[in-house]
């Protein structure tokens, strides 16, 4: 278990990280022909499909503002089959005020899901942040029935449309005492097995989890959590699974991680990676690259030898929109899609993990073909590349990721917008060049010093999908 100073923060509302450093190096992507549209175009190649042939699902979690973001929901609604609402489901966005229910944050990110075919995970109904201050306020003889009338009119609302609610979200202390919030203060401990009970009469058939951080390897909060499993369901309390929420720092994943699992299952409930990140110290280094995607790695191998491991979730579906930046200063870079959508080391070794062959080929199924051409001069060099929609369905804004050659750097560029200008670029389509009719073509270019290389840029992706070069 990664030894801390202090326990891991949680935001009242995860923070954006929109200016996240650019990843310094990419190693050759697993098979993933993401649509523009967001549809999967491979039904054997995207995360969702590798993990479901596993018998496991891999999810993600967003908020309703990331459906404004056409990149992002890209990924999201091709790549991943689960979703979890960041923040919408949360009792200060859904019970503001007593008996005043709000669930049309929520019901914009239910319909994202169906749209998309993914299950849902409701997160969370009673949790000691994000409680609106009527609640902490209310005389402790009046909680128990404030919360038992949240928990029926929120899981009654939602009744047939979620796979599972985390029905209580981090009752612990770091030394395994209990919070002492608005709940635990009213009710003890007892609060725990009157929320699961109230959410089973509300939804029979939706799974109901206790989820925490810093249970994933065995210590003193672990303990805490199992000793309250083995209580629950030796009174009959009505509990199916427990999420490990898995916010890693690289290469500090516990060593005790498959066998904390294992003691959770043998209790006879299952068990689910709930909010995976793996943060790095910025700025992003090849090494610190490759250790994250051996962690990334490391958990989904933990989770498949696991019998009872249902699956996975990664908290935010890119580096751009991972809440780790605004809480960890100097730590960033946590997730397997970098700041522009495009795929990391860590998401080739998820999808190796999961079944995908270890060199696959972009060609079957790919969306997009890149010719490109060089004229170099001493120092400098200008690249002309044409952009091809093979595809069936026209692209509405484009990005197209490439690898640029040691030492090569962008001076100025035409017909797109490029940053940054070393290593990893990704070139916007301008307000006049983003749409593309299947068969169609645009072309950019740009500038550029060299210090002798002036070869042409490698590793091409158009909205996170390999592309074809010519």
């Amino acid at each position: 278990m990664p030894v801390r100073t202090l326990p891991l923060p949680r935001p009242r509302h995860p923070r954006r990280a929109f200016g996240a450093a650019a990843v310094t190096a990419l190693t050759a992507l697993a098979a993933a022909t993401l649509l523009p549209t967001g549809r999967a175009g491979a039904a054997d190649t995207s995360l969702r499909s590798l993990a479901e042939a596993k018998g496991i699902y891999f999810g993600t979690a967003i908020t309703q503002g990331d459906l404004n973001n056409p990149a992002l929901t890209a990924v999201a609604g091709s790549q991943f089959g689960m979703l979890t609402p960041g923040n919408e489901m949360k009792w200060d966005t859904t019970e503001p005020s007593r008996g005043s229910f709000n669930f049309a944050p929520a019901d914009r990110l239910v319909s994202f899901a169906q749209a998309n075919s993914m299950k849902l995970r409701g997160h969370t109904l009673v949790w000691h942040s994000q409680l609106p201050s009527w609640v902490s306020s209310l005389p402790t003889t009046q909680v128990k029935a404030a919360m038992e009338n949240h928990i029926t009119n929120e899981v009654t609302h939602y009744k047939g449309k979620l796979y599972a609610w985390d029905v209580v979200n981090e009752p612990f202390n770091e030394d395994g005492s209990f919070r002492t919030d608005a709940f635990y203060n009213a009710m003890g401990s007892g609060f725990v097995a009157d929320a699961l009970r109230t959410a089973r009469a509300a939804d029979p058939d939706a799974k109901l989890y206790l989820n925490d951080y810093n249970i994933e390897g065995q210590n003193a909060k672990s303990d805490a959590m199992y000793n309250l499993v083995k209580t629950l369901k030796s009174q009959g309390v009505p509990l199916d699974g427990v999420g490990f929420q898995a916010h890693f720092i690289a290469g500090q994943v516990p060593s005790t991680f498959k066998a904390n699992l294992q003691r959770f299952t043998a209790l006879g409930v299952n068990v689910a990676i709930t909010e995976l990140d793996d943060r790095i110290q910025l700025p992003a280094t090849t090494a610190s690259l490759a250790q994250q995607a051996n962690d990334y790695a490391g958990v989904v191998n933990t989770c498949l030898a696991v019998s009872g491991c249902v699956g996975i979730t990664q908290w935010g579906v890119g580096d751009a929109d991972s809440w780790i930046p605004g809480t960890f200063p100097g730590y960033g870079a946590a997730t397997l899609y970098d700041a522009t959508y495009r795929p990391k080391p860590a998401y080739a070794a998820t999808a190796t993990a999961l079944g995908a062959g270890t060199s696959p080929s972009p060609t079957p199924g790919a969306s997009c073909k890149v010719t490109s051409s060089v004229n170099a001069w001493n120092t400098g060099l200008t690249e002309d590349i044409t952009l091809t929609n093979t595809g069936s369905t026209t692209i509405n804004g484009w990005s197209l990721g490439f690898t640029l050659p040691a030492g090569q750097t962008v001076t100025s560029s035409w017909n797109a917008s490029l940053t940054p200008a070393t290593g990893q670029i990704s070139a916007a389509n301008l307000s006049y060049n983003g749409t593309l009719a299947p068969g169609a073509s645009t072309s950019f270019g740009f500038q550029a010093s060299h210090t002798g290389n002036t070869s042409l840029p490698t590793l091409f992706s158009l909205n996170g999908a390999p592309c074809t070069t010519a």
